[in-house]
Formats: structure tokens, C-alpha cells, sequence
């Protein structure tokens, strides 16, 4: 099936649109309809506020007409603090400049078109880190093989707060 989706939008920091966290709010609520009793899931708002008031903070959505699709966002991690130092992952070249993929996110009746990887790609293309980073649940083996397709490598696990699920780590060479 292709995809009718066609508007790639992006944004940063200090130049979101008013609406813009609301459209992302509601992406989630979407895509989460059958998990948003759990309380994490519950939290998304403020994942929302302190990501995109991080520096470096970018985001990609996609746009059906005016209907918002999916998103992915990030941004740059605070050196000594990347997802994958406490996995016991060096990287191969030593580089290790790092941008968090926190999100990527594709509304149900929009998936299985291809959109979460273009957003990916957007949302990468034109980052100068070396390494790229993002955590799946591990209870979603076919998301880890999904993005181990994009050229992840899974490096290790960790559980960030107290009521999130474990997620494996993954990381990307974003100069090979």
C-alpha cells in the first residue's frame, strides 16, 4: 500500500507552532488507545515538555492533508550521560557525540506504509552527532528487529524510571 502521507514538517526548539504539543499529545493518545490506563503511558505530556524544551530538540511529523500521522523527535544527550554508557558499549571508533531518538511514533491507520522509517531518516539526516540512540521495550522483539534492520545494534537494557518497561538500548553509527 503506498502512502498517501506526503508532508514532512519539521521543528526545533524555540520555534514551535502554537498547537504543536497538543498534536503531539494526541498522536500518542492515538497510538496508545488500548495502554492509556497505564500510568506511564499516562505521563506523555510531560515527555513532551522536557523534551522539546531540551536544546538541540528537533521533530519530525508527518501530515495526511491536515491530519498529523506520526513524529519522531529527539535530541543531542549530555555527554557522560548517553543511554548506552552504563551498557558497557564503547563505540568502535571512539567517537561519541550522541543524538536521543526519543520518539517515533506512526498513528494505527497509518502504519505498515513506510512512514516510521522516513520519518526517521528525517529526523537524522542532518544531525552532526557520530552515534544515534533510542530504547525499545523488550517485550517488542519485532521493533528491535525492525530497527536493527535501520542499522541499530542492541548493546544492552535499562529502565529509566521506576514504572517504565525495561527497554533494550540501541545504537547507531550515524558516520559509517
Amino acid at each position: 500500500m503506498e502512502s498517501s502521507v506526503t508532508d514532512l514538517r519539521h521543528f526545533q526548539r524555540g520555534s514551535l507552532p502554537e498547537g504543536f504539543r497538543q498534536t503531539l499529545i494526541d498522536v500518542h493518545a492515538d497510538a496508545y488507545a488500548d495502554q492509556m490506563d497505564d500510568p506511564f503511558h499516562q505521563r506523555f505530556a510531560w515527555f513532551v515538555d522536557h523534551w522539546s524544551s531540551t536544546e538541540g530538540f528537533t521533530c519530525v511529523v508527518t501530515y495526511d492533508g491536515d491530519e498529523p500521522t506520526g513524529f519522531a523527535y529527539g535530541a543531542p544527550a549530555t555527554s557522560g550521560r548517553e543511554w548506552w554508557r552504563d551498557c558497557g558499549y564503547t563505540p568502535a571508533t571512539g567517537r561519541t557525540s550522541t543524538y536521543a531518538v526519543s520518539e517515533v511514533m506512526v498513528r494505527p491507520r497509518w502504519r505498515k506504509q513506510g512512514l516510521s522509517e522516513r520519518l526517521h531518516e528525517a529526523l537524522l539526516k542532518e544531525r552532526a552527532e557520530d552515534l544515534a540512540v533510542l530504547l525499545v521495550d523488550v517485550d517488542h522483539p519485532r521493533v528491535q528487529a525492525l530497527y536493527e534492520s535501520w542499522g541499530y545494534e542492541r548493546v544492552g537494557e535499562r529502565q529509566p524510571f521506576a514504572d517504565s518497561p525495561l527497554f533494550a538500548v540501541m545504537v547507531k553509527d550515524l558516520r559509517t
